[in-house]
């Protein structure tokens, strides 16, 4: 009686955490999405360069990067519960004031506000699916939580458009704002950490900030995830950023018909990211280490994505273009949701967290480039080829940072004894 209320209880609590993960990040990435979707609309409205809308969005990823090291240590102290909680206001404020920012100075400063709030998403959230998920289940809940990117992603560009069409730039930004204080309630409300409840299982004392970022910073193996990570992001970041305004200003597509075209390829790397953890978790049980299937998924993923995102620079028609947009974002997401997974298989739990941190810090510097890179090159050549070329090879360079520095033996920390979690 008592295995079966602990049963209950377990998938209880693994349920809510997880659907509240689910719904906070797709709130991430439709605030996040936000700009792009507005992107011509804004410039126009503000007088904005391709330069400055470059910096805007670049804004965002770099206060978004840096804001990821004093989670260091800091989630395994304080916990996911407030973390998470004080992320969510903070951000879900930032974009509703953004519906009223009088200029540029503003905006600018409101964009660092947003990325500093969602810094702890992915680092909350990977602690918290290795607290309450077995290695057997693990892959296939961090991918329906990595998949809230893309779901999120692809239903930005209709909804928002709609929104945006209906009510102008300034009142989708309040309402998603809104939307977002919304979603902080809950996750306050609801969510327990797996320590919280009776069923927890011992655990070390939590790491302090020095102790964990000089363990990690030491290990080969960290500076192939950072530096390979970077690769991942910065071609999710340069499509995020871009998308819409590459299919209005290259493609000469409609904002309208922007919304629904640029949603495709959004929903082919939601596709990339569940096939990942289905096959992880497969392969998993078939007895192969978790270790291996999860970078050899990180390294084809990226390999073919570069490839894709070649084709994108030199397709002559829109259909060709989408179709190698989509097909190189699957391959993208199924690396990175095994990029993910790999941070959870090669650390013990007491360094997951601060892992997880330390390497989004990293890979954001890189990313970072990408948006205003991407519009610094349009204000010169009034196209996105280079830019596309540039982001091939920074995927490619990321893949081979994967395949020769992050490998396990690169890794050196005591593990801990197997979860007991089902």
């Amino acid at each position: 009686m008592m295995d079966r209320s602990h049963s209950v209880s377990l998938r209880r609590h693994q349920t809510v955490t997880l659907s509240l993960l689910f719904l906070a990040g797709v709130v991430n990435f439709l605030d996040r999405s936000s700009l792009s979707i507005a992107n011509t609309t804004v410039r126009a409205e503000m007088h904005l360069s391709g330069t400055q809308m470059g910096w805007l969005l670049s804004a965002f990823s770099l206060a978004y990067g840096i804001a990821q090291l004093p989670l260091i240590g800091l989630l395994d102290r304080v916990g996911t519960r407030s973390i998470l909680g004080g992320g969510l206001i903070l951000w879900s404020a930032a974009q509703a004031l953004t519906g009223i920012v009088p200029g540029f100075a503003t905006f600018l400063v409101l964009r660092v506000l947003l990325g500093i709030g969602e810094a702890p998403f992915y680092p909350s959230g990977i602690r918290s699916t290795r607290e309450w998920f077995s290695s057997a289940t693990r892959g296939r809940a961090t991918a329906i939580m990595s998949s809230s990117q893309t779901i999120g992603l692809a239903i930005a560009p209709p909804i928002l458009t709609w929104i945006m069409l209906s009510v102008g730039w300034r009142a989708m930004f309040i309402l998603l704002g809104v939307f977002g204080l919304i979603v902080a309630v809950a996750w306050i409300a609801f969510h327990r950490a797996r320590r919280d409840t009776i069923f927890a299982e011992p655990e070390p004392p939590p790491v302090v900030l020095e102790s964990a970022w000089k363990t990690l910073i030491r290990q080969r193996a960290v500076w192939g995830m950072m530096l390979g990570w970077g690769g991942v992001n910065y071609t999710v970041w340069l499509y995020l950023a871009w998308l819409p305004g590459y299919l209005q200003d290259q493609r000469h597509l409609s904002l309208a018909r922007t919304g629904w075209v640029a949603a495709l390829p959004f929903l082919f790397g939601a596709l990339g990211m569940l096939s990942s953890g289905v096959i992880s978790d497969r392969l998993a049980r078939t007895g192969w280490p978790l270790t291996t299937v999860h970078r050899r998924n990180i390294v084809c993923g990226m390999v073919a994505s570069a490839g894709c995102t070649f084709v994108v620079a030199y397709s002559q028609s829109t259909m060709q273009a989408v179709a190698g947009i989509s097909m190189a974002l699957f391959f993208i997401h199924f690396a990175g949701t095994s990029g993910w997974g790999y941070v959870q298989a090669i650390s013990p739990l007491r360094y997951v967290a601060s892992l997880g941190a330390l390497q989004n810090f990293a890979s954001f510097m890189i990313a970072s480039a990408a948006p205003v890179l991407t519009g610094w090159l349009l204000d010169r050549t009034h196209s996105f080829t280079i830019a596309l070329g540039i982001c091939s090879a920074v995927t490619l360079l990321g893949a081979l940072s994967y395949a020769t520095l992050a490998g396990p033996e690169g890794m050196h920390l005591e593990q801990e004894s197997p979860a007991s979690v089902v």
